[in-house]
């Protein structure tokens, strides 16, 4: 039984994956290719994927697009780049500053379609004054293990650089530009997704140099100086953001929406508690097995089995040394806080297929889970202290590996209760 539940919530995991392909929900949105010059530019773990969606309604198009690495499709046109995330690398730099050159000198008779997911914020690197690319990666990396929310990971971000924020809209106008944004953050806030880089912000330098104080994040001199100057973001109203779209055509929501309805059609009651969660994982997860735990004992016997879904974007603060991630570190609190009870079942993995830094979307848990942790030598509590979940599951065979989706709606997570 155990197994055949674990298929079920990799099934489920799969549907909210399916939904979020651009492939499948981008063409949609867009509108007859524009007559005259037409430029495509992009960033993000599901940007490949999305210009391979717009060639195949518009054919071969002028652009550049920066993905992940092992996350590239084939395109007529689109030129498609692969750098690092989530700490940014050379070849990312690189194609963001030949993706504002190609946007330099467009007229106000050219069009832009921008193409923007999770994942732009680090793809999309080109750091304000005199900002090397050593010390973006050492604020980066600090951000990474402070445990801060990613909202104000990305308020930090913009002001530290010359494409967020909206700057990238900024440097195409007075050409129109479409932007398409795919959310995976917590209130699909077009703003924060990627950081922003075709929508004004009404942040300051003051708020970033808060937040870096807020979670005790070090930065170098650098940093602090262009934190201390004038910042590059745009205002919203900014009339140079006066002739851009922002449209999000896919979300989280959409994505626990389909993985309900599946869920429902096999017999489960669903209860959503929501598509925009955040905090630390471990402690929301000690929250959802209390819940969980609440309604295995209020439910009537008979009952038919019922689902908890949620999404959002948990967090980490750093304390070992382990290889974790926010959807394994969440499994595995979890497990530790259910202590074997029986008739409970769970997964979590971000949709993209990347938890954390690692290349594993999550975990999956059950009744059984400490007992076979114990057989194999594996100490929960100890892999949760180190942050050392993807290694602890490992040992037990219970990763959820995907490989890339081509797509990014951040987390998803089910508990299965009997």
């Amino acid at each position: 039984m155990a197994e055949t539940v674990d298929v079920f919530l990799k099934v489920l995991f799969d549907r909210a994956v399916e939904v979020a392909d651009p492939m499948k929900s981008l063409a949609a949105h867009l509108p007859e290719k524009p007559s005259g010059r037409v430029v495509v530019v992009g960033a993000g773990k599901a940007s490949a994927r999305m210009a391979e969606a717009v060639e195949t309604v518009w054919g071969p198009c002028e652009g550049l697009v920066i993905t992940r690495y092992g996350y590239g499709r084939p395109c007529q046109g689109i030129e498609i780049v692969e750098a690092a995330h989530p700490v940014p690398d050379e070849a990312g730099f690189a194609a963001t500053r030949r993706m504002l050159d190609l946007l330099s000198g467009l007229g106000e008779d050219d069009y832009v379609l921008a193409l923007i997911s999770g994942g732009a914020s680090a793809l999309l690197s080109a750091p304000a004054g005199d900002i090397s690319l050593a010390e973006k990666q050492e604020v980066n990396q600090k951000l990474l293990a402070s445990g801060a929310p990613i909202g104000q990971m990305n308020t930090v971000r913009k002001h530290l650089s010359r494409v967020k924020g909206g700057q990238l809209a900024a440097a195409a106008y007075p050409a129109r530009m479409l932007a398409l944004l795919l959310s995976d953050v917590p209130g699909d806030r077009p703003a924060e997704i990627g950081s922003g880089p075709t929508v004004g912000d009404a942040s300051t330098a003051e708020d970033a140099k808060a937040i870096l104080k807020s979670w005790k994040v070090e930065v170098p001199e650098t940093v602090a100086e262009v934190l201390d100057g004038a910042t590059r973001v745009l205002a919203p109203a900014s009339e140079r953001l006066a002739r851009v779209s922002n449209v999000v055509f896919a979300a989280p929501s959409q994505s626990l929406e389909a993985a309900a309805s599946l869920a429902e059609a096999e017999g489960c009651d669903v209860e959503i508690l929501g598509d925009a969660l955040e905090g630390e994982a471990r402690d929301t997860a000690r929250a959802h097995a209390t819940l969980a735990l609440s309604h295995q004992r209020e439910r009537p016997e008979g009952s038919r089995p019922l689902l908890l879904l949620s999404g959002g974007e948990l967090t980490v603060t750093r304390r070992g040394d382990g290889v974790g991630g926010p959807n394994a570190e969440y499994a595995l609190a979890l497990a530790f806080a259910l202590k074997g009870a029986p008739g409970i079942h769970a997964i979590a993995c971000d949709t993209d297929g990347v938890d954390g830094a690692a290349e594993v979307a999550g975990a999956v848990i059950g009744p059984d889970t400490l007992m076979r942790a114990d057989k194999a030598g594996a100490d929960a509590e100890e892999a949760l202290l180190n942050n050392d979940a993807h290694r602890f599951f490992e040992t037990i065979g219970n990763q959820v590996v995907t490989g890339p989706t081509l797509t990014n709606v951040n987390d998803f997570r089910a508990i299965w209760i009997a």
